[in-house]
């Protein structure tokens, strides 16, 4: 389970790598494809929030039942997916706005694109470099067997990264130079 989160980290950088040019290109006052960002955006908020970070909280909720853990750990995971939430809601209306042509201020639209940006970096970061390893460390292969056990009835199989890339992401997967099918 470790492994398909490290991989899923993996492939959210490549798509913050992409946010990153696309707010260097607005701060150099280049042309940027907006509906590239909403589909970064889309992607983030369908897989990342909807079944990555429902899977980090499965294991860390086991974690906490039968492991012993710092109250703090616990809660700074679950505040940074609900602020990882909030933000990409708050960024993914900003980006619909710009799209229907709405006036958005570009300071403020950056602004938020680079929070985005940084917050969910520092939060694969923190899990990559402390909570990963420790649950690596703590956590028997019984315990894995258990929650692969709990996490089957519901995986989804990646519309990007994944064997077919859905219709939605067909345009990020070219600008990524993912094979579509």
């Amino acid at each position: 389970m470790l492994a398909k989160l490290h991989q899923d980290h993996l492939n959210i950088a490549r798509l913050l790598e992409l946010l990153k040019s696309k707010l260097n290109a607005i701060h150099e006052e280049r042309p940027v494809d907006y509906a590239l960002v909403r589909d970064v955006i889309d992607y983030l908020r369908e897989v990342a929030d909807k079944y990555h970070h429902p899977k980090e909280d499965l294991i860390y909720d086991y974690y906490l039942k039968y492991r012993l853990v710092e109250g703090n750990v616990s809660q700074r995971l679950q505040l940074e997916h609900a602020s990882l939430v909030e933000t990409g809601s708050h960024l993914k209306e900003m980006v619909e706005m710009i799209l229907m042509d709405a006036v958005i201020p570009l300071d403020q639209f950056t602004a938020k694109l680079a929070q985005f940006v940084a917050l969910q970096e520092g939060h694969m970061n923190y899990e990559e470099g402390v909570i990963f390893p420790h649950l690596r460390d703590v956590l028997t292969e019984d315990d894995w067997r258990q929650l692969e056990q709990q996490w089957q009835n519901r995986a989804i199989g990646d519309p990007l990264f994944g064997p077919e890339v859905s219709q939605h992401f067909q345009e990020l997967a070219r600008r990524l130079s993912l094979p579509v099918i």
